[in-house]
């Protein structure tokens, strides 16, 4: 598709199958010194259809967020899987989802791809992240993140739930051109115009919230992805002998009560290309968080500092 072929009317058709949330991000157009072209946010920006009209356009590329905190619910659900054998397991997944009833859209992308699921309305996050998660383990498809893996499918929304000021983690929109790669990924099962392609994601069969509840029934989140009961640390001694992060990486910059700097694990992963995926608490450094979904002990592992286990004696 040519530049200026995307009309207002499409934009706006990808608007209401996408777009949960005005919040989101852009794609560098110029590559780091490593070659990436990492995702920022623009500064005070929200989403038009202007904007996804350039984004279809190839002029930019954006990152959605399926998360509104305002909610804590998501029109849509992302599978994204980037690994060796990905496809395989995207596609086990989309078969056992139609076994549900579920239409789920796949997205090809450099090295595997992206299965895409839409609600009838924005359905709680939670509910669709305890499906997804458990019908991973029942097909054996590895999770990122569970039983310390550094491989495996991430689900977006990464989260239960957010803060109103916080916004979570952006995957690439579907359908723009990755600056990278410098194409247009489609999706599989129309043909190769964002017309069609539109058209197609349209005729699916949306979830509804009926359908979610009767599938998540009984169900928890499987207990190695439950979020961890938060441990009361005493007050932070700089002179107490213990493991500092910040002895180990260079921060790159700080904002909003934090250090931001490259996640060693994702680096180890040969990711974050933006070299900000690491949050690290100023005031009490003990403290730091990986966005893109690496743990605690994903990340001393990388260091060379795994997390010691204490044996019950």
């Amino acid at each position: 598709m040519q530049p200026g072929q995307v009309t207002t009317e499409m934009a706006s058709r990808y608007f209401r199958l996408f777009v949960n949330r005005l919040a989101y991000t852009v794609q560098s157009q110029r590559p780091d010194f490593k070659g990436k072209h990492s995702y920022y946010r623009p500064r005070d920006a929200r989403l038009t259809c202007e904007t996804v009209r350039q984004h279809l356009n190839g002029r930019t590329t954006i990152g959605i967020y399926a998360l509104n905190p305002k909610t804590q619910r998501s029109k849509w659900v992302a599978i994204d899987a980037d690994y060796n054998d990905a496809l395989d397991d995207l596609l086990k997944l989309q078969w056992e989802l139609r076994n549900d009833g579920v239409e789920a859209a796949l997205e090809k992308s450099r090295r595997g791809g992206h299965l895409w699921i839409f609600c009838d309305k924005p359905l709680m996050a939670r509910d669709c992240r305890v499906y997804i998660y458990n019908l991973a383990g029942r097909l054996k498809v590895p999770v990122k993140g569970g039983a310390r893996l550094a491989e495996g499918i991430e689900v977006f929304p990464r989260q239960d739930e957010l803060a109103p000021s916080e916004f979570g983690n952006a995957i690439r929109g579907p359908l723009g051109v990755h600056r990278g790669a410098g194409k247009r990924y489609w999706f599989y099962g129309a043909d190769y115009k964002i017309e069609v392609q539109l058209g197609y994601l349209e005729q699916l069969k949306k979830i509804t919230e009926t359908e979610m509840l009767r599938f998540v029934a009984g169900l928890e989140m499987p207990e190695e992805f439950r979020p961890r009961p938060k441990v009361e640390m005493p007050p932070y001694d700089p002179n107490r002998r213990e493991f500092r992060i910040l002895d180990f990486v260079r921060v790159s910059r700080q904002r909003s009560g934090n250090y931001w700097t490259r996640c060693p694990s994702c680096a180890e992963q040969g990711k974050d290309g933006s070299g900000d995926n690491l949050a690290i608490s100023v005031t009490d450094p003990r403290k730091y968080k990986c966005w893109a979904g690496c743990t605690r002990e994903m990340i001393r592992g990388a260091l060379g500092r795994p997390v010691s286990v204490r044996r019950a004696g």
